[in-house]
């Protein structure tokens, strides 16, 4: 490895998640498809997107602010979804809220 300075880096959002009891796929309003596993993390950002982020990755970067849940800002979510999450293998929906 050459020799190079350190850079400091850190995560650019502050996210609202919440980690999954049960496998889970959903697909955004962009029509893009999300899955997770039990132990991974659905995260909300600010901008109201969603994503699934693995365990791991998940608990390696971020660390829990307290106290912080009720100042999340509400956004108003798109009446017309394409597709509300769903549990995998079964035909029952489940809303994440």
């Amino acid at each position: 490895m050459k020799n190079s300075e350190w850079k400091i880096y850190r995560t650019r959002f502050l996210v609202r998640a919440k980690q999954l009891t049960a496998p889970l796929v959903f697909v955004d309003v962009l029509g893009r498809e999300h899955r997770g596993n039990k132990g991974d993390y659905l995260m909300e950002f600010s901008d109201g997107n969603r994503r699934i982020a693995p365990r791991v990755y998940f608990e390696d970067v971020y660390v829990a602010m307290e106290g912080l849940a009720d100042d999340w800002p509400q956004v108003s979510r798109p009446a017309w979804p394409i597709e509300q999450p769903r549990a995998i293998g079964t035909s029952r929906r489940v809303l994440v809220s």
